[in-house]
């Protein structure tokens, strides 16, 4: 494994501090690196891989659609049609509740279609092009200079200045912050309906009602991040529908492929009808035949497992065991979260606590430095969790 990580350190763009282990291969929930050795994952792949691993049943037939359409053929260009995009767009505007879709090839390229949509919405009312989007702090929406620039931590964006203009940052859950920013010009507010890279902070109910509130006032267009969030992680589709505050526009991502790089963003007919037109936007790989079959049929699949009705039932056992290693263990602050996607916060850095955890064979994420991520592969069970929980347990003595 050594001789396979110093390959990869003298080609490879060193712009992650990766951990030193070279996996191979998964089956159910768990990982193996090149030497064998086996680790549970409760990373996912940053919350990507939702159905598991290799042998895992509904994996076995995602593989095998997959399969099939790499036998006919992979890509045709938006120049023409093809049955799985119209397939996979069908399902989705369904499952969503909203009316259109664009597929593209990642959750930043989503983000991108969010900020184009809600500035063409706002010229086509009035011609300008000053018009304002509020995000809002501690967010994280991508690495692609558009979403970079709604990404609310300025470290991120400092070396990379200037940014695209006219974007301000709100307090998450707290309106008044919010409404101090609100004028004339605004033309969008965004947020991540769960808040992950910035500590697992899901929105509030009131906050988000409020918001609603005030976009259908103002004609302002409301926007959700959906891209990790999403899928299923809270317990419904989209974390959104927990409480029925439906968006003008949304971005998804990371588990609807399940692996194939694929997202998407949707929105209403109001907003289709008054924004972006033939010219407006575009991709050659987005829509593309073998990522919207993973889109059918990873859509198809939580519905034939109830994935959602599972993943309720286990992320409360989850938050279960973990609010009991909160209180046995005077280093953690608080555990936040909503399903399957958990954060404990430390008040000590979580580093060093991760590399033990990889250690002993647990695959383990952080939320800023000394937040700890639990977002698991959604098939897993409370025995996995209990195995989880062991092991951690034994990494933070």
């Amino acid at each position: 494994m050594k001789e396979y990580i110093d390959r990869a350190e003298s080609a490879l763009l060193h712009v992650y501090n990766r951990y030193q282990v070279v996996f191979d291969h998964g089956n159910g929930v768990r990982m193996y690196d090149t030497d064998g050795k086996e680790y549970l994952d409760f990373c996912a792949g940053i919350a990507v891989n939702a159905l598991g691993y290799g042998d895992a049943e509904l994996e076995k037939e995602l593989i095998e659609a997959l399969s099939d359409q790499v036998r006919k053929v992979c890509h045709t260009s938006n120049y023409y049609y093809n049955l799985p995009a119209i397939e996979a767009s069908e399902k989705l505007t369904k499952a969503s509740g909203l009316d259109r879709v664009f597929f593209t090839n990642s959750g930043a390229e989503a983000v991108e279609g969010l900020i184009k949509t809600a500035r063409k919405y706002a010229f086509l009312k009035d011609g300008s092009t000053d018009h304002e989007i509020i995000a809002m702090e501690h967010s994280f929406h991508g690495r692609t200079m558009g979403a970079l620039s709604v990404t609310g931590n300025p470290h991120y964006r400092e070396a990379f200045e200037p940014m695209i203009g006219n974007i301000k940052f709100a307090k998450m859950n707290d309106i008044e912050s919010v409404k101090a920013l609100v004028n004339d010009k605004t033309c969008a507010i965004l947020l991540e309906t769960v808040q992950g890279e910035g500590g697992i902070y899901p929105a509030e109910e009131s906050f988000l009602k409020e918001l609603r509130s005030i976009c259908d006032e103002k004609d302002i267009l409301l926007m959700f991040d959906e891209i990790q969030c999403g899928m299923g992680r809270s317990g419904y589709l989209f974390a959104w529908q927990r409480f029925g505050i439906r968006p003008d526009v949304m971005a998804t991502a990371k588990a609807l492929g399940c692996g194939i790089p694929v997202g998407a963003f949707l929105m209403t007919q109001k907003v289709a009808d008054a924004s972006l037109v033939a010219g407006d936007h575009g991709t050659t790989y987005g829509g593309n035949p073998l990522a919207c079959r993973a889109v059918s049929t990873v859509l198809d699949l939580f519905e034939k497992r109830d994935l959602l009705s599972h993943v309720r039932e286990v992320g409360a056992y989850l938050e279960k065991k973990l609010d009991e290693l909160a209180i046995a263990n005077k280093n953690i602050v608080e555990r936040r979260g909503v399903g399957l996607m958990q954060g404990l916060e430390f008040s000590v850095p979580v580093g060093d606590i991760l590399k033990k955890c990889l250690d002993n064979g647990l695959i383990l994420i952080n939320a800023g430095p000394n937040i700890i991520r639990f977002v698991p592969p959604l098939v897993i069970t409370e025995k996995d969790v209990d195995d989880m929980i062991s092991i951690l347990e034994a990494s933070l003595s």
